[in-house]
């Protein structure tokens, strides 16, 4: 992995739209986890850069710059979504620990937030984020597509085993976090077995969570191209099935339909909701006194 610094004119971008969340930050470009089907690949051609998982550029002053825009009187403490397009808790945090100090800056001046890795790095940061927990709305996601660990390393290789994913939902419903897990994006003919699926939601229930969130797979731009060359090198044989289904860039209404019937049923089997903007709204704005203290 090259990293390259870069400096950033803002911290914080506005989002087209603004709900749940209104602002996104992003400390890095370029990710090292090496998903399979990351739709953020488009992102480095902003930097005429082909390398996104193996070229990463460090936002250097991303801390000073995110300081003067929360300490502006203009700012309402909106929610903010950290590493919305690339992964704040990915390996390169370990050794420029970005993170602690962006918390550190979220407690100051009371700010909300959501944040969903693929690492467990974040217990790094409990202490942090118990302590935001305590003052206003924080959420804990852990994105997980598959319960098969080695599925898990062809998809992800620089992502967490699935196993310490949800050990760290757990350790986070221990705080007042807000904790779900993202099941982005389900996969068909890979990750979309009853069987993959049930255990997903059987192992969120147990972690305690919150809410599920799914969504399935896209296939755009790049993202197209490099989950195409993945498919056609370990599972050639479904590249057929797969095109066919993917004629554009989201898959066929019918299986859309069944697949989502699917998860529908194991939500209300499990009992999970599917949603956190409610958990938004009892923190915010059923607790005025914690948002606005100070």
């Amino acid at each position: 992995m090259d990293y390259t610094p870069l400096l950033c004119a803002k911290a914080l971008n506005k989002m087209r739209r603004p709900f749940p969340y209104s602002w996104d930050l992003n400390i890095y470009r370029g990710c090292g986890h090496g998903c399979k089907y990351c739709f953020a690949i488009y992102s480095h051609d902003y930097l005429n850069d082909g390398h996104f998982f193996d070229h990463l550029y460090v936002k250097t002053n991303i801390v000073e710059q995110l300081e003067k825009e929360l300490r502006s009187a203009s700012w309402k403490r909106d929610v903010v979504n950290i590493g919305g397009v690339t992964d704040s808790y990915q390996p390169a945090e370990a050794e420029y620990q970005f993170m602690p100090r962006i918390l550190k800056l979220l407690i100051k001046y009371k700010t909300p937030a959501c944040i969903s890795t693929k690492s467990d790095l974040i217990l790094r940061d409990y202490d942090l984020i118990d302590q935001l927990s305590r003052i206003t709305y924080i959420n804990v996601a852990a994105t997980i597509v598959t319960a098969d660990d080695h599925l898990r390393q062809q998809l992800e290789p620089g992502g967490s085993a699935i196993a310490a994913r949800f050990a760290m939902l757990k350790e986070f419903r221990k705080t007042n976090a807000s904790v779900g897990m993202h099941m982005m994006p389900v996969i068909p003919y890979l990750t979309d077995t009853e069987e993959n699926l049930n255990s997903l939601f059987a192992q969120a229930r147990d972690s305690g969570v919150h809410y599920v969130l799914h969504d399935l797979l896209n296939l755009r731009g790049k993202t197209r191209f490099y989950f195409y060359q993945f498919i056609q090198s370990q599972y050639p044989h479904l590249y057929e099935p797969i095109h066919q289904l993917y004629r554009t860039g989201s898959a066929d209404k019918d299986y859309k339909a069944n697949c989502y019937r699917m998860l529908n049923g194991l939500r209300g089997k499990y009992g999970l909701s599917a949603s956190f903007s409610a958990l938004i709204n009892e923190k915010l704005y059923r607790e005025p006194d914690l948002f606005n203290q100070g």
